[in-house]
């Protein structure tokens, strides 16, 4: 279903659209005697609310007030699960997930309109197409350098496509003005032929996979538990996959996410 801000012939005009701003932040600190302020020790984003306003503007020959609100209650329909797609002038397109909260409309009423609440229970918008730089394994120290545009934190997919022995490597990454960080992979002897794929994604795509001969198979184990799970940070991020002997070819793929649009 398409809704154009500047288009009503098809019998719906956007009025109004709330919650795309950037959502309250939950802040968790603890005050200790004899010490001024409190101690910071946590802070998460909450689930996004998003309110359409819909105007119903029938035509009067081929439309009704009634028609139009079935119209919407085919993908809005408290429950359902919908997916949310904004255009944005400047050409980014993004996406959100959400399942409607409530689909609600005054029956009696000279400018009938339907208020729509969508709860996102991740609040990001994420743009639609992944982004992919290509780059190698090094036994120095120069980096591939991701000038990343999101707004918010972005897991990757860290895919290195092995050709020769290789018994481990070491993913450094270096956020804008933060301290280095670093993801060791061992215990895992791979050979040429093999891909490895390390996802650091938050939820249920966080992990290690291994394709050797067409099967695929968990290699979560080869990921050092005091390693860092790496996600992009806005601005600048070093990242450096060194493994000693001849440089292997890799992608990194990820998604920009945005806290508001």
């Amino acid at each position: 279903m398409v809704l154009p801000l500047e288009d009503d012939s098809s019998g719906y005009r956007v009025a109004e659209i709330e919650g795309l701003d950037p959502v309250k932040a939950t802040l968790v600190s603890s005050s200790f005697a004899n010490m001024d302020g409190e101690q910071d020790q946590s802070a998460r984003r909450e689930a996004r609310d998003i309110k359409i306003q819909v105007e119903l503007v029938p035509d009067p020959e081929t439309d009704t007030v009634y028609g139009l609100r079935k119209g919407l209650y085919k993908f809005f329909m408290p429950k359902t699960k919908v997916f949310l797609r904004f255009y944005m002038a400047d050409g980014l397109e993004v996406d959100i997930e959400g399942r409607v909260e409530t689909c609600e409309t005054a029956l009696f009423t000279k400018e009938p309109a339907v208020d729509i609440s969508v709860r996102c229970s991740k609040p990001d918008f994420i743009d639609l197409t992944p982004v992919v730089v290509m780059g190698t394994t090094t036994s120095g120290d120069v980096p591939i350098i991701i000038d990343y545009a999101g707004s918010i934190e972005t897991g990757i997919q860290l895919i290195l496509d092995v050709d020769r022995s290789l018994d481990s490597f070491s993913v450094f990454h270096t956020p804008p003005g933060e301290a280095v960080r670093s993801l060791d992979f061992d215990n895992v002897p791979l050979v040429a032929g093999d891909v490895v794929t390390i996802t650091t994604i938050r939820g249920a795509t966080k992990g290690a996979t291994l394709v050797r001969a067409g099967v695929t198979s968990s290699v979560l184990r080869g990921v050092s538990p005091q390693s860092s799970w790496l996600e992009l940070t806005p601005g600048e991020n070093a990242i450096r996959v060194y493994a000693e002997g001849a440089a292997i070819p890799l992608a990194i793929q990820y998604q920009d996410r945005y806290g508001g649009l």
